[in-house]
């Protein structure tokens, strides 16, 4: 070390929170048999089971199996294992069957699901009420102290009625099997056991405990007052052997995350996790980011409409939209986006028949033209999906010509702005100020800049934003690599399906120009 120098040694851990030992916690600790570490097996009879009323005179129901993956047979193997060894499901020789299927977690485990979709159809449905969120949050006023109680897999603590065991088969590759307890996936299964837990908590309700469905909630003025509450509430759980999960449980804080909302002593608050896309919107900066969604439509067809072709249902579609919208649409001018390419041409269209005919003087009400956009290319538009920040919407209204083209091919970009790449594709704001900056260090497009300003002919041109085009196409230059990102997206793209150098090349050059193109599309499909 230089003389005069100081120097800090620093060891670095990663510090998880350590949630705190079922001894550790007051109270908890005399409720062991309430938290075991799995459930015990299967659950007593209790008052009332679960029920699975069918619709009178329907036939029992046998759904085809699923196909599934090598890993995924793997671990239906082994969880039916688990639910066999339990108690939870045993062999069946039911005429009922539905298919299965795995959901993947968000730790990354897979789930069993049963895909009940056609017993579901054919089911009664039990109306018994969900409570209101808003209703149960204010319940909490005045509470300071709270502990939050969430059952350990709460269905699989409730059987079903003997009568209907046999409804619940489900066929797989290892056997034909029908669930003991309430499985996950049946309608009524939410309404059932949020009946249970009302039963169950019945006298306290609204005193100290809100219940929502497996979700518990013992709120207090003081902790004095939490202490008598929380005893009553493990003491009711422990007599009706409904068994919870210490891990996913919180005791004695001042705040806590319940059904979407921060509660604490002053109040309720979104949980912000849930709003996190939306707090981290950034503020609009011209009337294209200041876009949004005005309105979905959609109708089923009539009975004659049934018979229509491809061509009129499409140009119905525009009609109907033409319809509903006039109040926004009258008067203004503005572009209709199909996926239907032949509309382009229905104005123009010589031989019409009667409908069509009544249709094209509807549409001279409105100045509007009709434009092709690619159904692959379409993306379903929502509020954060067409945040400004992160698509293609934040090129700004001067560049339409641009944006069109960027969505043509399913693309985005994004500038890498520490490593100075296009590590993704998606647009910003800055895209063609970076595209004007790069076609100024090409000789070539040089060259051609001077010639348009000086008058000559070419099929070059200079749009109104300074970008140099080929006709409709856009000149792409090779800088911090954007060639090769263009060329990785157009092959592997969703829906591109790994096209051939011909087709990739025929692809690209309706909207992207550059000397090289057709030996880079070679080169790169060959590698």
């Amino acid at each position: 070390m230089l003389e005069g120098c100081e120097a800090y040694l620093a060891h670095v851990i990663d510090a998880e929170k350590v949630s705190p030992t079922l001894e550790e916690i007051p109270i908890v600790r005399d409720f062991p048999k309430v938290f075991p570490g799995d459930l015990p097996g299967l659950p007593s009879h209790r008052e009332v089971n679960f029920n699975i009323k069918t619709l009178p005179g329907v036939a029992p129901i046998s759904i085809a199996l699923y196909r599934m993956a090598l890993v995924e047979l793997q671990e239906l193997k082994k969880q039916l294992e688990e639910l066999l060894e339990k108690g939870f499901v045993r062999p069946s020789i039911s005429p009922w069957g539905a298919p299965v299927l795995f959901v993947k977690k968000k730790d990354g485990s897979m789930r069993l699901c049963v895909d009940y979709r056609q017993l579901n159809r054919v089911t009664v449905k039990n109306k018994y009420p969900l409570p209101s969120i808003d209703d149960l949050l204010d319940q909490l006023k005045g509470a300071t102290t709270f502990s939050k109680i969430d059952l350990r897999s709460g269905y699989w603590q409730l059987r079903i009625a003997e009568k209907d065991i046999l409804k619940t088969a489900f066929r797989t590759r290892y056997g034909h099997y029908e669930f003991l307890v309430m499985p996950f996936g049946l309608t009524n299964a939410p309404a059932a056991f949020m009946a249970l837990m009302n039963c169950t908590f019945q006298e306290y309700l609204d005193q100290f405990v809100i219940v929502f469905i497996d979700d518990i909630l013992v709120y207090s003025k003081n902790r004095e007052e939490h202490e008598q509450h929380l005893r009553i509430v493990l003491l009711i759980l422990k007599e009706k052997e409904l068994y919870t999960k210490l891990s996913k449980c919180e005791f004695w804080v001042n705040q806590v995350v319940f059904l979407g909302h921060v509660i604490f002593g002053d109040g309720v608050m979104p949980d912000p996790s849930k709003v996190k896309a939306i707090m981290k919107w950034r503020v609009p900066k011209n009337a294209t980011e200041n876009g949004k969604v005005i309105a979905y439509a959609s109708r089923q067809l009539k009975t004659h409409e049934l018979n229509y072709l491809m061509h009129d249902l499409e140009l119905a579609a525009i009609v109907h939209a033409l319809k509903i919208w006039r109040h926004y649409l009258y008067g203004e001018n503005f572009q209709i986006l199909t996926d239907h390419k032949s509309l382009k041409c229905i104005l123009t269209q010589k031989e019409l028949n009667l409908r069509q005919r009544r249709w094209i003087e509807l549409l001279k009400d409105y100045d509007c033209t009709i434009d092709f956009h690619p159904g692959k290319a379409n993306v379903v538009a929502d509020a954060l999906s067409r945040k400004s920040s992160n698509t293609l919407a934040s090129l700004g209204s001067h560049n339409q010509t641009l944006l069109l083209e960027m969505r043509s091919m399913n693309t985005k970009f994004e500038i890498d702005q520490v490593a100075g790449l296009l590590a993704t594709l998606q647009l910003k704001p800055d895209f063609v100020d970076h595209i004007k900056e790069a076609q100024t260090r090409d000789p070539f497009l040089l060259r051609m800049r001077e010639r348009l300003k000086q008058g000559k002919k070419s099929n070059f041109s200079i749009r109104a934003d300074g970008v140099i085009v080929n006709g409709e196409r856009v000149g792409v230059l090779d800088a911090d690599g954007l060639r090769k990102k263009i060329l990785q997206e157009a092959h592997n793209a969703p829906y591109a399906m790994h096209p051939s150098a011909t087709k990739m090349y025929q692809n690209l050059k309706l909207y992207y120009w550059w000397q090289t193109m057709k030996k880079d599309v070679a080169e790169f499909v060959a590698k």
